[in-house]
């Protein structure tokens, strides 16, 4: 087991590798919708590339996901296969939001040996979602 400071160290390590292997400015949070952003996550059990829809207001909230919704044969056809889309997510500190996602699973960020297979993993799956995003933006930007 690694100490607090050592997992710390770890996961910075787990990015500065990430960034050094694919050196390029990510959308994350440059999506120009408020409270709707990419984003990496990785634990000791699995990777994830996710789409949080964290909009205060729950009417907008659902009305951004039901667009994402609404275009989730082409985004599965020509982008990513296997993603999971729920309407309510609940986070640990009690907030609803809506994510999809997609998951590699069996991979451990406190493991050198899957560094490159998340990696690999995040760049496909993420840039697939930036090109998805980018063709679509208009229509799932226009929610009025």
């Amino acid at each position: 087991m690694y100490s607090r400071e050592e997992t710390q160290r770890l996961k910075r390590e787990f990015w500065i590798a990430f960034a050094e292997k694919y050196p390029r400015k990510w959308m994350l949070y440059d999506t120009k919708i408020k409270d709707f952003s990419f984003k990496f996550y990785v634990d000791n059990r699995k990777a994830q590339v996710l789409i949080d829809i964290e909009h205060r207001n729950e009417e907008k909230r659902l009305q951004y996901f039901e667009k994402l919704e609404s275009l989730k044969s082409i985004l599965e056809e020509e982008f990513v296969k296997n993603l999971v889309f729920e309407k309510n997510f609940h986070l640990e500190n009690g907030k609803t939001i809506s994510r999809i996602w997609v998951e590699k699973e069996n991979v451990s960020v406190s493991n050198r040996n899957y560094w490159d297979v998340i990696f690999d993993f995040f760049e496909e799956k993420m840039t697939a979602l930036e090109l998805f995003y980018r063709e679509y933006d208009e229509y799932i930007k226009d929610i009025e």
